[in-house]
């Protein structure tokens, strides 16, 4: 059973305005901090600001990097394949944002 402070934490990273630190990022997702890093070179994954004590990230990172490992440990794939799946991913999220506009607009 979940704590109040736990459920703070997962509801914390439904909100992209809010932050998490690679440590968070890395448990969060069942990613190391080293994997997380890598998809940061091949600009699948991006920290916020300059470089600080520890990187952090935007917390709507949690969600896709979450579906993302998981795809990643189903279908046996390497970084790069999940950098690409990412973008991916990030492209049909942003299509069906526009889509789900469009048709609002078409209602009014």
């Amino acid at each position: 059973m979940a704590t109040q402070g736990s459920e703070r934490s997962e509801l914390a990273w439904l909100d992209e305005r809010e932050t998490v630190t690679v440590t968070e990022l890395s448990r969060a997702c069942a990613l190391s901090a080293a994997e997380l890093d890598e998809l940061v070179g091949y600009g699948a994954l991006a920290p916020l600001g300059a470089p600080q004590q520890e990187t952090v990230f935007s917390a709507a990172w949690v969600m896709p990097l979450r579906q993302a490992a998981r795809l990643r440990r189903d279908l046996d794939l390497d970084l790069f394949s999940v950098s690409i799946l990412l973008g991916l991913m990030e492209r049909i999220d942003g299509l069906e944002t526009e889509l789900r506009s469009l048709k609002a607009r078409a209602h009014r």
